[in-house]
């Protein structure tokens, strides 16, 4: 079946939302669907069907296909943590850690994994849309690459390249990445995109030609700047300080930006309420004092981002934001740091050892090498929610028997502080569930809007998809892909 690889010219010029858009068009078309990334690096995951993980962009392809997330749309995924190292996630489990004295060597053993995964996938749909990681430009990374040329050349699949025009230089970063790449891997893409337009195309047309002349490549559309992109879950921490902007008049909700945040698209559902003001706080700032409630999130590393809350004196907004009657909210590694004592003795996170914690909740977690994967319902603050675990570590105290959520198999979830005001819960996508939303607003004295999380990005997928059918040569991309990179 066909194939299609979308690499870009640097990180965050759209790979992501031109996957999940291409592939809401083509499902939209009527063909079978599915997204594949070879390798991911991101601390955003999601649980999949098969009980493993995957990277949050690939969860919402999957989306964007009306398919379910399984762990073969990813099947190499790296979480770095604290010390230079990451977990490496192989079809969904944990494999082990790379660091710098093993990332390339390893990399290139996982080629053959890849290929399974990716032969699956082929296997159950007409196409495959894949996404690239970075740049094939980085060329001191082309050996034992497996997440852009590495890939194309095993897997004979051809590549459109994506340039940012909105960064500028776009037409030497185009035909900037012929110039460095070796024969056999420029020979691999077929095509450009310009990506992220402001303005009236006419104004690119003569650079649009001088591309494709330069390049030899055929351009197969300019895509103006897509609004509906902020109502997609986010992936990618370059996006984080963009919500730091304030607005008067709204009930502030502020969460720290941790070294190693996780899953922080926990918050997403939030910056669809007109009544509230997300504030992503910076390293640097304090914690805004009128805010009404603060979110620690989830992090890779919880210890080392303890030791950052307190090198950044957060921990010290924390308190005082308890003294003054505030809420606080921790999920996941940020529920962890609520308690008296967390406790690494593997060494799983970093370095073995322990640290004080915030001592707002009367638990403790030791980090065990077994990891929670799996999607979970229940109920909390009296509201429905449907989300996932996915978490490393123990926690047990007495702060536990005023448990956050009961799940339907009759577990409990979580922690209640004795005053009410704090709570932790190692549920992630807990907010997307509009009632519990919704009850979480009524405790701060506002009303949720009513708008449906799930509803709103399926909403900007089809506007996104749009977009591109009007602007793209879809029927090129498809001949493309059916026909494959050696034709």
């Amino acid at each position: 079946m066909g194939a299609l690889m979308l690499q870009g010219t640097g990180s965050d010029v759209g790979k992501s939302v031109l996957v999940a858009g291409l592939c809401r068009v083509l499902t939209n078309r009527g063909l079978r669907v599915l997204p594949f990334k070879p390798q991911n690096m991101s601390n955003n995951a999601a649980v999949t069907v098969d009980g493993g993980e995957i990277g949050r962009a690939q969860a919402l392809q999957a989306i964007a296909c009306r398919a379910d997330p399984h762990t073969d749309m990813n099947p190499v995924l790296l979480k770095p943590q604290a010390d230079h190292t990451s977990q490496l996630i192989v079809h969904g489990r944990v494999r082990g850690t790379l660091d710098s004295s093993n990332f390339r060597a390893a990399r290139g053993t996982l080629l053959d994994k890849v290929m399974e995964s990716f032969g699956r996938l082929q296997r159950a749909c007409d196409v495959v849309v894949v996404e690239g990681a970075g740049s094939p430009a980085e060329i001191n990374l082309r050996a034992g690459d497996i997440a852009n040329m590495g890939f194309a050349r095993a897997a004979d699949v051809p590549v459109v390249l994506i340039g940012d025009i909105d960064r500028g230089g776009v037409i030497a970063a185009v035909v900037g990445t012929l110039a460095v790449l070796d024969t056999e891997d420029a020979a691999m893409i077929r095509g450009f995109i310009i990506n992220k337009f402001r303005g009236d195309p006419l104004l690119f047309a003569d650079g649009y030609q001088a591309i494709e002349e330069r390049s030899g490549w055929r351009g197969y559309g300019l895509i103006p700047w897509l609004p509906a992109t902020s109502r997609l879950p986010s992936e990618d921490a370059v996006r984080l300080e963009r919500f730091a902007a304030r607005e008067e008049g709204r009930i502030v909700i502020a969460c720290p930006i941790l070294p190693r945040i996780s899953n922080f698209d926990d918050l997403d559902p939030l910056m669809l309420e007109p009544a509230v003001e997300v504030v992503m706080v910076p390293p640097g700032r304090p914690i805004p004092a009128e805010a009404a409630l603060i979110v620690l999130p989830g992090s890779k590393a919880t210890l080392a981002d303890l030791a950052e809350v307190r090198a950044q004196g957060w921990d010290i907004d924390i308190l005082a934001h308890h003294r003054r009657g505030g809420m606080i909210l921790g999920l996941c590694g940020g529920y962890q740091m609520l308690g008296t004592r967390i406790a690494d003795p593997l060494g799983l996170e970093g370095s073995p050892g322990e640290a004080q914690g915030l001592g707002l909740l009367d638990i403790e977690t030791v980090l065990t090498a077994a990891k929670a994967l799996r999607p979970v319902r229940g109920q909390a603050l009296s509201a429905r929610f449907d989300g996932y675990e996915m978490h490393m570590g123990e926690t047990s105290g007495p702060g536990t028997a005023r448990s956050f959520a009961k799940f339907d198999d009759g577990r409990s979830d979580g922690a209640i502080s004795a005053d009410g005001r704090v709570m932790g819960s190692y549920v992630h996508g807990l907010l997307a569930a509009l009632e519990q939303r919704a009850a979480l607003l009524a405790r701060l004295g506002a009303t949720s809007s009513g708008i449906d999380y799930a509803a709103s990005v399926d909403a900007a997928l089809d506007e996104i998809a749009g977009a591109l059918e009007t602007h793209l040569d879809i029927d090129g991309l498809i001949a493309l892909a059916m026909e494959g990179a050696s034709a």
